[in-house]
């Protein structure tokens, strides 16, 4: 079951196209590596959690952040090694998977989450890695503004904020406001890295940069570890790691020009959920702007080697009081497959409905905090009087928190809002 379990199929695309040359390269100023210091390298080891899975290499977390002190200049010197080498140890390329199982029949491979384990030093080390590398990219604006994945005073609050603004914007003028929400087949495991060193060479990374990062993707391999059993290693091609420090980074900038492709509509990226929508007076008028903006953006997503999931991709009408139509107009993929269009879908943790009632979601709130509050009554024995008062302070759960859902609220009907308040009594 495990190697069998690895060998499940990736999407696959005609092969890249050969990088920019020197000569086109953006004006930007070069990026190096510069080289680490001994006391960033010991803050990294020390603030290591020592209750993290060691990796293949089974060098336990606890053990670096308890010898941070006596091993951090060894390895702060043989961080710097594989810079001036170009180099990285194979042993920090090897990710030890770990299926968990999702729900439904336990036999098929696409019923389990896969949790990547890395080893602890290469964490620590793409870390540092990955702090020189946002500096440079965030110091010269490389990443659109609609581009809220991984990034420092970004996220699903600004991601979900910034999109429900415009559809309610839109909703006031009293337009129709249609979206799809792109979903994208295995997007993290089908990055393409001769597109992606390209990419990095156009935005000003030195040659020995990209040479550092040509290693990083060499000779990388993974095992299943399942049952106390380890699957032999399979090579991985093509992908940035699942579970590294670098990676989510490295997405950001491989589908940061996507937004480009956006024509007349909006779009907003979140690492690999897409969201194209625009709106207008004419119901018309808009499906044909989205279609056309949608086209765009399929064939961006296949210069990339990104596959659509038609299947999970949809469509959403919003519209609270204008006329509804008998019949939409089908928002079709290149392949010429209709996508569906639904009332409800959940984006970035937060489920939307076609009339912004948040009906739908605040249910789901409800039902979460009255089981989490079901199980801290049923064990308040085993709790003090200051740990009851701050685990039964609902307003300060994170699902109410995620994306500041007050500000969201305001715009759903009273009553609404006043079923989530009604959950206060149980908390008390």
């Amino acid at each position: 079951m495990p190697s069998a379990w690895l060998l499940q199929p990736r999407p696959t695309a005609p092969p890249p196209p050969p990088p920019p040359p020197a000569a086109t390269r953006s004006s930007l100023s070069r990026f190096s590596f510069t080289q680490f210091q001994i006391a960033d390298v010991l803050k990294e080891l020390q603030n290591l959690d020592p209750y993290k899975s060691a990796g293949l290499d089974n060098l336990d977390p606890l053990f670096l952040k308890l010898s941070a002190a006596i091993v951090a200049t060894p390895i702060t010197s043989l961080f710097n090694l594989s810079f001036i080498s170009s180099e990285i140890p194979k042993d920090w390329k090897a990710a030890a998977v770990i299926p968990l199982f999702k729900g439904g029949d336990t036999l098929d491979p696409n019923c389990y989450r896969p949790i990547s384990i890395l080893p602890c030093l290469s964490k620590v080390f793409e870390s540092q890695v990955n702090k020189q590398v946002t500096d440079h990219l965030d110091s010269h604006r490389t990443f659109s503004a609609v581009q809220s994945g991984f990034r420092a005073g970004h996220g699903c609050t600004s991601a979900t904020l910034k999109v429900l603004n415009d559809i309610i914007t839109a909703i006031d003028k009293r337009q129709y406001c249609a979206a799809v929400f792109i979903d994208l087949a295995k997007a993290f495991d089908s990055v393409n890295h001769h597109i992606l060193i390209g990419r990095l060479s156009s935005l000003g990374f030195s040659d020995d940069c990209l040479a550092w990062f040509t290693n990083y993707f060499a000779d990388r391999v993974q095992c299943v570890k399942s049952e106390g059993m380890l699957s032999g290693p399979l090579a991985v091609s093509m992908g940035v790691p699942q579970g590294s420090i670098l990676g989510p980074t490295l997405f950001s900038v491989y589908i940061n020009d996507v937004a480009l492709a956006a024509g007349d509509s909006l779009i907003h990226l979140y690492a690999d959920d897409t969201i194209l929508y625009t709106s207008g007076p004419s119901l018309d008028t808009v499906l044909s702007n989205l279609q056309t903006s949608f086209n765009a953006i399929q064939h961006s997503f296949r210069g990339l080697q990104l596959l659509l999931n038609a299947s999970k991709t949809k469509c959403m009408l919003f519209n609270r009081s204008l006329p509804a139509p008998a019949r939409l107009t089908s928002i079709t993929t290149l392949d010429g497959s209709d996508l569906e269009y639904v009332d409800i879908y959940k984006y970035l943790g937060v489920w939307l409905d076609c009339k912004l009632s948040f009906q739908t979601h605040i249910k789901h709130l409800q039902s979460k905090i009255k089981s989490r509050v079901g199980f801290l009554f049923r064990n308040k024995a085993s709790f003090t009087q200051a740990a009851k008062l701050s685990k039964t302070d609902y307003p300060t759960d994170p699902r109410l928190q995620r994306c500041h859902l007050q500000n969201c609220f305001q715009h759903s009907t009273q009553q609404t809002g006043c079923s989530l308040s009604q959950c206060h009594p149980f908390c008390h």
